[in-house]
């Protein structure tokens, strides 16, 4: 397994096993734009494949190298290239407690993987969609109001596209991280069960010292977040689930014929701009 970066980093944390062998196993597959972004908007994932390890893996993808995150205290003064580091070992430290078959780290800058036509991120996709064969591949959403986020996942959708039919994931499916997903209508909502191993969720957040203590608490923000969509979820039930991630099914967009991802998001909108207008003409 080459790259196209020379400081992409491959991570088993099983050391029996060859990058190879270890990609091959994922059954769960998420490609974020940043380090914590898989916590975050996978962790439904993470949890499935600790559920039942014997048949399931849980593989990470981050694309960009993480030069550009905020930072203040003990992390104020450090340079980029200072940062990079660290925050590639607070990946790698999310993937050992995590226990994901495999950790991958591209490297690319932010700039790159937004200009689109890229031959390297192209190749390096290409590279990583071609070793595995995921049940499920966990995406940004195409109303994610990240540049970054969204340039990512319009790169996995195009690399999808070209794999041949019988090699593309069952599901894709777009995840909330910036701007989340509650306003989709309900019919459009994929329920992703977070609120499993309650105690891992908090942990595996915290990992990523260098956000948390560096002046953004995902943390309590994340966990904030599905316990909200788990109780917001309906008005007339009780909640089921003690924490819950929403997603877009991005299925349609990976298959023969599939619609421009542009018209695919705005039709999302389109339904929630009809569902406000029912309701205010049937109460008014």
């Amino acid at each position: 397994m080459k790259f196209s970066n020379p400081k992409a980093d491959i991570y088993v944390p099983d050391a029996g096993r060859t990058p190879e062998a270890a990609l091959r196993r994922v059954t769960h597959l998420c490609v974020a734009a940043h380090q914590d972004d898989i916590e975050i908007m996978a962790y439904a994932g993470i949890c499935d494949c600790l559920d039942e390890p014997a048949t399931k893996a849980f593989g990470g993808v981050v694309v960009t190298n993480g030069a550009g995150s905020p930072r203040a205290g003990s992390y104020a003064a450090m340079t980029d290239e200072q940062m990079q580091a660290v925050r590639r070992e607070e990946q790698r430290a999310a993937a050992r407690l995590g226990s994901y078959a495999i950790q991958i780290q591209l490297a690319h800058p932010s700039s790159e993987v937004k200009r689109a036509g890229s031959p390297d991120i192209a190749a390096d996709l290409a590279e990583l969609f071609s070793g595995c064969a995921p049940e499920v591949v966990y995406l940004h959403n195409p109303a994610d109001k990240h540049d970054t986020h969204v340039a990512v996942m319009l790169r996995c959708i195009e690399a999808l596209r070209r794999l041949p039919a019988e090699k593309r994931p069952r599901r894709v499916l777009g995840c909330e991280v910036w701007r989340d997903l509650d306003w989709l209508v309900d019919t459009d909502k994929v329920a992703l069960d977070s609120g499993r191993h309650a105690a891992l969720a908090p942990e595996l957040l915290k990992v990523f010292d260098s956000q948390v203590a560096g002046g953004k608490r995902y943390d309590l923000a994340t966990l904030g977040r599905r316990a909200a969509h788990a109780t917001f979820h309906t008005s007339h039930a009780t909640d089921r689930v003690e924490g819950i991630t929403w997603a877009m099914d991005l299925t349609p967009l990976i298959g023969d014929g599939a619609p421009a991802v542009g018209d695919f998001a705005l039709a999302y909108v389109d339904r929630l701009r009809a569902d406000v207008a029912r309701r205010i003409r049937a109460l008014g």
